[in-house]
């Protein structure tokens, strides 16, 4: 996979950031969301590859664009397979809200599970928990270890949650040990990636949220170093059944990035409202700054890529 493809996917979430950036806190999700969405696709149809959307916006049914199965890019180029979230934290945008991003990751083809819509178990952190966390051990068992890899103390680490009511004993839980908790509304995808930033103030990631998102996440932490393990947890006898169907046997399998985000990929994000490890797009009279990250797994470069975008030459936005 040519590494320049790497700058040329990054403009696909600048353009996609920028265009949802315009709704925030105007309270309409739908529209915040398609905006993204219209955004994206267009850039997308720019890019020199053949590319199938494995994990998007939903069934063809359900999305009129970026629906898993559909066909992305000049159709020239290499084969490649793009899991995407135009706009990762909706209800944060159009609430006005902290941490929203529009993500991208890309595989070759093969290398990017392609995940059901259903809820998946989690748990991520930085370099220091690879190979010391195990999602099977619980969080009072991880959260000491991660503490002793980190040589802190237990009260030291942060551990960031999805705030629903499913997390409720979770929470408990993790108060009891010491460590203190962050909570956030939506956003599991940032979520995951402040856990390898030094200065989020963040150390691991635990609870449910969804697969999709899972994939996505783990694609970013391959580039950083991180550890990512996930269990499906599909809630009926028909996302079960369709969990199979998409090649995931196993359901009580833990998945490691290597199963979820293999080989060869490639993360892209652009903050659309300002959070842990990213500025949110600011306005200006001339058009838009907008603060991006861009990773290789194969060479583990992160770039933070800061752009600014004169709208007088990009009419659309």
């Amino acid at each position: 996979m040519n590494r320049n493809l790497a700058l040329e996917f990054v403009r696909v979430t600048e353009m996609a950031a920028i265009a949802s950036a315009r709704l925030m806190g105007r309270g309409d999700e739908k529209a915040a969301d398609q905006a993204a969405v219209d955004a994206m696709r267009a850039m997308l149809d720019s890019v020199e590859c053949d590319a199938t959307v494995v994990i998007g916006e939903g069934e063809r049914d359900e999305a009129p664009m970026l629906f898993i199965g559909e066909k992305v890019g000049t159709g020239r180029g290499p084969e490649l397979e793009i899991a995407l979230d135009p706009l990762e934290g909706t209800s944060v945008c159009a609430n006005g809200g902290y941490n929203s991003i529009s993500v991208m990751a890309i595989g070759e083809k093969g290398n990017l599970l392609h995940a059901p819509d259903t809820y998946m178990d989690k748990i991520a952190c930085g370099p220091e928990g690879k190979g010391i966390v195990d999602i099977r051990l619980g969080a009072t068992e991880n959260i000491k270890r991660l503490a002793q890899a980190k040589k802190c103390r237990v009260q030291d680490i942060t551990a960031i949650i999805l705030d629903r009511p499913r997390h409720e004993e979770l929470i408990r839980e993790v108060r009891e040990t010491g460590a203190r908790i962050n909570l956030i509304g939506d956003g599991d995808i940032s979520a995951a990636i402040a856990t390898c930033e030094p200065n989020s103030g963040v150390d691991i990631l635990l609870g449910v949220g969804a697969a999709p998102e899972g994939v996505i996440s783990a694609a970013a932490l391959s580039c950083m170093g991180g550890e990512f393990q996930g269990i499906l947890k599909p809630q009926d006898a028909e996302e079960e059944q369709r969990t199979r169907d998409m090649g995931v046997q196993d359901i009580n399998k833990v998945l490691h990035i290597d199963d979820l985000a293999s080989g060869n990929v490639m993360f892209c994000a652009t903050g659309v409202t300002t959070g842990n490890f990213l500025d949110g797009v600011k306005f200006k009279s001339w058009g838009a700054i907008t603060h991006s990250l861009v990773m290789r797994s194969a060479s583990g470069t992160i770039r933070y890529i800061s752009a600014e975008h004169h709208f007088d030459k990009k009419p659309r936005y």
